[in-house]
């Protein structure tokens, strides 16, 4: 079992910056992804970032270049920096830890949720 806790949500203005913070219940080092992902109403929930035990990382095309996923296994939170922001931007961002289990495949935890909204 893997428990998740984002943070860092809020109200930012269009070009500002955010960084977001997901704390892990247990060592991230041993958890094979950690990522961001987001969602609005209506729409599915879609893949913002993403960081392996290697960490390599995979971004959205339309944040590349804008968002940086990071993480501190000392504190076991991963980390999303997110600057120019826009309100395409706006949704409830979730952090997403992926296990992979030995003999079962893969199970998803998820966070509560943090709401990030970009306006003016």
């Amino acid at each position: 079992q893997v428990q998740l806790v984002e943070s860092g949500g809020g109200l930012v203005q269009p070009g500002g910056s955010l960084r977001l913070s997901c704390a892990a219940s247990r060592p991230i080092s041993r958890i094979n992804g950690m990522g961001w992902y987001r969602q609005t109403p209506g729409k599915e929930r879609e893949l913002v970032a993403s960081i392996t035990t290697g960490s390599n990382t995979n971004y959205a095309d339309s944040v590349k270049g804008r968002f940086t996923i990071s993480k501190d296994n000392a504190k076991n939170t991963v980390y999303l920096e997110m600057s120019s922001l826009k309100p395409e931007d706006t949704a409830v961002y979730y952090c997403n830890a992926k296990v992979y289990l030995y003999l079962s495949g893969s199970y998803d935890y998820w966070g509560q949720g943090t709401q990030v909204t970009v306006s003016s």
